[in-house]
């Protein structure tokens, strides 16, 4: 009798082991990684085009070279960031930028190549991840991510907030969004993927960009997926990535 009281209850504890949903962040945003290139991504060289600039970012084991290249008027420009700092080129030739100004460029490259990879990334030492709750978004189910910075390690906008949906069975980030702070208040924004490919073993997506209608108290980050399956998000732009190309050394 005893026997088969213990064989119950193991098996209701493995039947429900399956069917509870896995809660810890940490594992869920690393299975997302995994499954996106993360291991590929460690030496990988990745160059794309986004509104009439291209891009180029070399990464080896932590290490990286991330790159915006354009054209203004007859001048040829090309702005580097890599784990040194970041330095402006003019026609080959060096610029010395104000500390401010090139803040801004430096933000403004790396933003591009952060979001043009996610969710890799989001295993690095200043990043804070909390499981929220367990959702469902166009009858989906997901995992529903918030994403933190430390300040030390976090870049210049380590007191944005993210929000990353993780599909229950797929892994995959399906939806995103953001908060940041503008010269206004603050801004959101909600991002649906689509246009998902596999380049030379890394995965890449583009995205309708949302903002919510109005700002209320409804809008808060937490709440934009509700807005977007309610249709209360504008379509403000398209994220596009075009010609991606992956190589190793």
């Amino acid at each position: 009798m005893l026997r088969n009281t213990l064989l119950l209850l193991v098996l209701i504890g493995l039947n429900y082991s399956c069917k509870a949903p896995n809660t810890d962040a940490e594992v869920i945003i690393d299975q997302s990684i995994a499954l996106s290139g993360g291991e590929r991504f460690k030496t990988s060289t990745i160059v794309f085009n986004f509104r009439d600039k291209q891009y180029r970012a070399k990464h080896n084991n932590g290490n990286y070279v991330l790159e915006r290249y354009f054209t203004t008027g007859h001048d040829s420009i090309v702005d580097r960031l890599t784990n040194d700092g970041f330095e402006r080129f003019i026609n080959n030739q060096r610029v010395v930028l104000p500390d401010s100004i090139a803040n801004l460029y430096s933000a403004s490259v790396n933003s591009v190549h952060y979001f043009s990879v996610l969710p890799i990334g989001l295993n690095a030492e200043a990043v804070n991840k909390h499981y929220v709750s367990q959702v469902s978004i166009k009858g989906e189910s997901y995992h529903k991510i918030k994403v933190t910075f430390n300040e030390d390690g976090g870049g210049e906008d380590f007191d944005d907030v993210f929000l990353y949906w993780v599909h229950s069975e797929t892994y995959k980030v399906d939806y995103l969004a953001y908060s940041y702070h503008e010269g206004n208040g603050l801004g959101m924004r909600f991002r649906e993927a689509y246009n998902e490919r596999y380049v030379n073993g890394i995965r890449f997506v583009d995205y309708n960009n949302y903002k919510p209608i109005s700002i209320s108290e409804e809008a808060a980050l937490l709440n934009l997926d509700v807005l977007f399956a309610e249709g209360e998000l504008k379509l403000l732009s398209k994220i596009e990535l075009e010609d991606v190309r992956v190589s190793y050394e």
